[in-house]
């Protein structure tokens, strides 16, 4: 079987299915590679995806703890300090009452005639000896005005044995009956004056005494650091 050259068409026409084939082979190469591509894109679309939720998930489950946190720190400090102003509360009122007991132990003691003379004679002449005028007056409840007239007499007289110094003393009942009782004394000029009203003296003692009266009671003071 003789073969005979391929004439000019028929090369031009060979050429050209090989360059179609060559072509749709390569069409279908592109084709596969972007596929894959794709496919590969998507899977690690959905990775970064599932990670990125994660993470979301993660960061508002951590905010939320956060949160419940704080608000239980909140609520446990709110609770302590709501402990601790209740047992504040309850000592003022125990020392309120500790204190309205004394109060009343000295309005027993102003019904007690010679008890209450003594008391009287002598917180009279302890603000004689203080004052060192020629002339006082003794302030005192209008039911007590002829109790304290006698103990305002004994009370000048040691304080002219101790003084050596005449001093006149005069009774005027201006206090209120209401008080728990005692005197004041003031100068002929009234520019001086002492407070000895039961009241008075239970008041500075309060004050006095208060940080003692506490320790007594409830122990030392654990947010306290200086007691000088």
């Amino acid at each position: 079987m003789s073969t005979r050259p391929l004439n000019d068409e028929e090369v031009v026409s060979e050429m050209n299915k090989m360059v179609a084939f060559i072509k749709q082979e390569a069409m279908e190469k592109a084709r596969e590679i972007r596929v894959k591509a794709d496919e590969e894109f998507a899977i690690e679309k959905a990775c970064i995806d599932l990670i990125r939720y994660h993470q979301n998930i993660d960061a508002q489950y951590e905010k939320k703890r956060k949160q419940a946190e704080v608000a239980q720190k909140i609520a446990q400090s709110t609770q302590l300090n709501k402990s601790r102003l209740r047992l504040l509360q309850r000592r003022e009122e125990h020392l309120e009452e500790l204190f309205e007991e004394a109060r009343e132990e000295l309005l027993a003691l102003s019904k007690d005639e010679g008890r209450y003379s003594q008391l009287i004679e002598g917180i009279v002449l302890q603000g004689l000896l203080q004052l060192v005028e020629p002339e006082v007056r003794v302030l005192t409840r209008p039911k007590d005005v002829k109790l304290a007239e006698k103990a305002g007499e004994g009370a000048k007289e040691q304080y002219v044995s101790i003084t050596g110094r005449d001093i006149s003393v005069s009774v005027v009942g201006d206090l209120s009956d209401t008080s728990a009782g005692g005197i004041k004394l003031q100068t002929s000029n009234s520019k001086i004056s002492l407070d000895n009203t039961l009241d008075e003296r239970l008041r500075l003692l309060e004050d006095r005494m208060l940080p003692e009266i506490r320790y007594d009671l409830f122990g030392p003071n654990d947010n306290r650091k200086f007691f000088n």
